[in-house]
């Protein structure tokens, strides 16, 4: 209760995140913090070619080695299940991974033998000592068509414009590396993992090694960013749990900064291509577009979401009344490609929102204007053109709002003064939409003796402030203060299944599951009490005329009465939106790049947390310039990886953030779940890439309109702007 006696709406509060000062303290609790007694160490043998036959594989001398208790090549594993792919398009292509490499390789960094010992260099100097022949193979490099959207009449337009973007492979690049600890319990296995996922990990795990999946606990400890990095389990994370049988000894594995470049998923990597028709008027008359997808050797869980999200995201926020959009994907001998924060998203936005600069700049019309003039109505949510239902946006608003906030036409004004006095300038718009999740989630509330509410979640936390937000969910259905709730996530012991933390959903979604479940323990309270509703405060509830306190009402509750478990299941997607504007300026010398400017509205619908929702999007916005300026997972013409260390990658530093960002939101709710929330974790690297790199190419538009490369480097940009003179 507030001060004049109404109960404080603990929706839309700017709290603090509980998670952070345990963090802060270096009193997190991460994987390899955690160390069973007995704890022995597994390091594996790698594939340094891409492609080839094992032709001699001899582990004896390593097996003789001290400290040594196993060695393990795919002969000791025996036949294991397969790990699972989510066949989201029908017929696609699939290839589980195999736990250690059977007879053949197919990626450089692919794991062939597995080496335990009693500590980690006694492993790492075994790995050493194996024997090991590679006789190479062709590489493989073909592409399918999987699939295809369409929606509406042929078209026969008067002119056409058309743009490609390849998308450089980049990796998630957490700041934990994976790791996995499994230890025996029993008959079965407790597992540790780092992973967005745990209840996937567990049906993994017990599929691939036999078990019941009652057997197999998987918990996710602090998890230290994800990504999509930890969205699906890993051959490394199966040899550990079948050695833990095996050895019946607690078995840890973390990976190097080299296994993570050469070994875990990476993401992006497509190529798009499309056209856009203009009539007269500059209204787009239709859209054709190519999406080819790269899986890489191996497809994890969620191969296929970014290649069917980007094709069932376009035309994006645009009335298109002729749509075809055709998806190909492929297996290579490269490290496996999943989702990475955004899954098909960006590569979208990307495509279509060049294609709108381009078709403004032959039509001569205003990028801004060319997209209010073709804007599709969200204010109605209903299907897409290609038959997606589309949720409530207001997408003119937002461009009003951002075209008043950038003050964009003195913007331009200023940049054509800036350009006659000589320097490189530009200025790019995104407008975007993004699909949140779809399916279920579940949830469990209950109020313990002791007076307190524990909730738990079927969603998990890497890093988002998940506790924090379920917490203030739970406490605004309750009446109470988010101080009277313990959250807990990431343990499969503690619900029966769940979803984890992946495509923006666990807001959306999760948070659903949590304010149902709140609902329900609410009503189930009062029905036991006897009255019709409870008049609740932090310290307990008012019931027939007396006030009670949690724990006397606790006392007073049969055991059924005190738990709500509930599993929420979304009826439709909900859809993100927004708009962002950028500056930027380009050395003529050296061509460097500098983010002068970003303003930024964002539709995130009904939002839990301001915090929460201010700290996403500032760390999509690092990811998705580091996608435009400098991340490149690069591999030679013989599949080696030319980027393997923090020498040859380059993330973005503080001093690669635009100079002034401004952070603005104007919310619709979702009209697809109780809470009207909608994403907010990926629309970083949705929203900024497409500005950022329109900003480019419109500061080099005076020396050429050639499609930029992602990313745009440096040099790639010093070239461009000195073709002319090259040339001449």
């Amino acid at each position: 209760m507030d001060g004049t006696g109404k109960q404080t709406s603990w929706m839309g509060q700017a709290m603090p995140r509980r998670e952070d000062p345990a963090l802060l303290r270096g009193q997190g609790r991460f994987v390899e913090d955690i160390a069973p007694k007995g704890c022995v160490f597994v390091e594996f043998l790698r594939s340094t070619v891409p492609s080839g036959t094992i032709t001699a594989l001899d582990a004896a001398d390593a097996r003789d080695c001290e400290g040594v208790l196993a060695v393990y090549t795919a002969d000791d594993l025996g036949e294991l299940g397969q790990s699972a792919v989510n066949a989201l398009i029908p017929g696609a292509p699939m290839r589980p991974f195999d736990v250690l490499a059977r007879g053949a390789v197919t990626h450089v960094g692919q794991p062939i033998a597995a080496v335990v010992a009693t500590s980690r260099d006694a492993a790492r100097d075994a790995v050493e000592v194996i024997w090991l022949e590679i006789e190479d193979t062709e590489a493989e490099t073909a592409t399918t068509p999987v699939a295809q959207w369409r929606g509406g009449p042929a078209d026969t337009p008067a002119m056409t414009i058309a743009s490609r973007v390849d998308h450089a492979r980049v990796a998630p690049f957490a700041m934990e590396p994976r790791a996995c600890l499994a230890e025996p319990v029993g008959d079965g296995l407790r597992v540790w993992m780092a992973t967005q996922t745990p209840f996937r990990g567990r049906d993994d795990l017990a599929r691939i090694l036999g078990m019941d999946r009652a057997a197999v606990q998987v918990i996710a400890p602090d998890v230290g960013g994800a990504f999509g990095g930890k969205a699906s389990i890993y051959p490394e994370d199966a040899m550990v749990a079948f050695a833990a049988r095996d050895l019946n000894l607690p078995v840890k594995w973390t990976a190097s900064r080299s296994d993570e470049f050469m070994a875990a998923t990476q993401g992006r990597g497509a190529q798009s291509q499309g056209s856009l028709g203009i009539d007269a008027d500059g209204r787009i008359t239709s859209l054709t577009a190519r999406m080819t997808y790269d899986l890489g050797s191996w497809t994890p869980y969620s191969a296929y979401a970014p290649a069917r999200n980007a094709g069932r995201i376009l035309p994006g926020p645009y009335a298109i009344p002729s749509v075809t959009v055709d998806v190909a994907a492929g297996l290579s001998n490269t490290a496996p490609m999943n989702i990475y924060r955004g899954a098909g998203r960006p590569e979208a936005a990307m495509l279509i929102e060049r294609l709108m600069d381009k078709a403004a700049h032959k039509a001569g019309i205003d990028p801004l204007d060319m997209r209010r003039r073709n804007l599709r109505d969200g204010r109605v949510p209903g299907p897409s053109v290609a038959g997606e239902w589309i949720d409530t946006g207001d997408y003119a608003a937002l461009l009003d709002a951002l075209e008043i906030r950038a003050g964009y036409a003195t913007r331009r004004a200023d940049q054509a003064q800036r350009r006659r006095a000589g320097e490189v300038v530009g200025l790019g718009l995104s407008l975007y939409i993004e699909p949140c999740g779809q399916g279920w989630e579940t949830a469990r509330v209950s109020l313990s003796p002791q007076g307190r509410f524990i909730a738990y979640t079927g969603s998990s936390a890497q890093g988002q402030g998940r506790q924090t937000a379920c917490a203030q969910i739970v406490a605004d259905v309750l009446g109470v203060s988010p101080d009277c709730v313990d959250v807990g996530s990431g343990d499969t012991a503690d619900l029966d299944n769940g979803i984890g933390a992946l495509a923006s959903r666990s807001t959306a979604i999760g948070g659903s599951a949590m304010r149902l479940a709140a609902i329900t323990l609410r009503a189930q309270i009062a029905t036991a009490l006897g009255v019709n509703d409870l008049e609740t405060d932090a310290r307990g509830a008012c019931v027939n005329g007396s006030h009670l306190s949690w724990d006397q009402i606790a006392a007073r509750l049969p055991e059924a009465a005190r738990t709500a478990d509930e599993t929420y299941t979304a009826a439709h997607e909900a859809w993100a939106s927004g708009a962002a504007m950028a500056q930027v300026a380009i050395d003529r010398e050296t061509g460097r790049v500098t983010v002068e400017d970003l303003i930024w509205i964002d539709d995130a619908g009904t939002v839990v947390n301001p915090l929460l929702v201010q700290g996403q999007l500032w760390g999509g916005l690092a990811q998705g310039l580091g996608c435009v300026l400098s991340e490149r997972l690069a591999y030679d013409g013989d599949g080696q990886l030319l980027t393997g260390s923090l020498m040859d990658y380059a993330v973005p530093r503080a001093n690669d953030m635009p100079r002034a960002v401004a952070l603005h939101k104007l919310p619709t709710p979702s009209a697809a779940n109780p809470l009207g929330a909608k994403g907010v974790g990926e629309a970083g690297c949705i929203a900024v890439p497409p500005a950022v790199l329109n900003a480019l190419q419109d500061a080099i538009l005076p020396f050429t309109d050639t499609d930029l490369p992602l990313p745009s480097t440096s040099e790639t940009l010093w070239r461009a702007i000195n073709s002319v003179q090259e040339a001449t």
